[in-house]
């Protein structure tokens, strides 16, 4: 099953997949025992500051074996690249699925860079995901995001407009599509409010398209429920799982370094702080009794 059909599968059941960012390899083993325990799939992102060496991309080969050997759908896939060689790159390095990010761009431009891909890409079988208006924050810097209640009438910078997605969807032919309804990358400032109306608006115009949401950290899990039965098919994680990992890392050094410096303890607890994290996520998504 690739990016596509495992989304579409959740959605069928009132679910969500979890897209979780993997930086190394320990962190990626304990989100696939996580999603082994659980019986999900789960798709490993990959940043694209950590593609963009020899390192990453070796990081991305090693993924995707550990994706073909899981007992469980895995899926790799390069999340907000704007570099076509990059891109390039990442495939043949192993990646299943790219989001081919234009948000920057206008719509016209951004559909026409995702179309690019999707020429290019659809026939090695790489599923294309397009991001339709742009959040703000910073995917691998905690800082600088921002959130809350937009002020009455307005809207909120980077949203995505409704009126645009069909033309887009159209234009583009991209697989999946994600959108800004009041998420953001990083720790939010102030509570988060999305706006279920818009969502609604923009699932109407998508043509049965999945969606996707970026920024879940910090959202409630309440909300977060939620997202299968709203259309949204795919919601990624970052920062949640970089604060939990810290957090072991922090109370856990000390004893390590007395424990005479153990490295394997280390990377025990490493994998098990983020498989406890993946865990909760895929609890999160797993849809809401009456629809399984």
């Amino acid at each position: 099953m690739d990016l596509l059909d495992i989304t579409r599968d959740a959605l069928a059941r009132g679910a969500a997949v979890p897209a979780v960012a993997c930086y190394d390899f320990t962190t990626a083993l304990g989100v696939v025992a996580a999603a082994e325990s659980a019986g999900s799939p789960v798709v490993l992102l990959v940043p694209p500051k950590t593609a963009a060496t020899t390192a990453g991309l070796r990081l991305v080969s090693a993924l995707r074996g550990l994706a073909e050997a899981a007992s469980v759908p895995v899926v790799v896939q390069l999340d907000h690249a704007r570099d076509e060689e990059l891109i390039v790159a990442a495939v043949d390095a192993g990646v299943h699925a790219v989001l081919a990010d234009g948000s920057h761009l206008s719509p016209d431009d951004n559909a026409s860079f995702v179309a690019r891909m999707v020429l290019q890409l659809g026939p090695r079988g790489v599923v294309v995901e397009a991001e339709l208006g742009a959040l703000p924050g910073d995917e691998d810097n905690a800082r600088g995001a921002g959130s809350g209640p937009a002020a009455a009438g307005s809207v909120p910078t980077g949203m995505t407009e409704p009126a645009l997605v069909a033309e887009f969807m159209e234009s583009s032919g991209a697989d999946l599509l994600a959108v800004s309804i009041g998420n953001a990358h990083g720790n939010y400032a102030g509570d988060p409010h999305l706006d279920w109306d818009a969502l609604d608006a923009i699932r109407g115009r998508a043509a049965g398209v999945p969606l996707v949401l970026h920024g879940a950290s910090g959202i409630p899990a309440a909300d977060l429920s939620l997202a299968g039965e709203r259309g949204i098919g795919k919601v990624n994680f970052n920062t949640e799982l970089r604060t939990a990992t810290l957090d072991w890392l922090t109370h856990s050094l000390p004893v390590l370094r007395a424990n005479g410096e153990n490295m394997l303890e280390l990377e025990a607890g490493w994998r098990a702080s983020a498989e406890g994290t993946a865990s909760a996520f895929l609890a999160t998504l797993s849809g809401a009794p009456h629809t399984r």
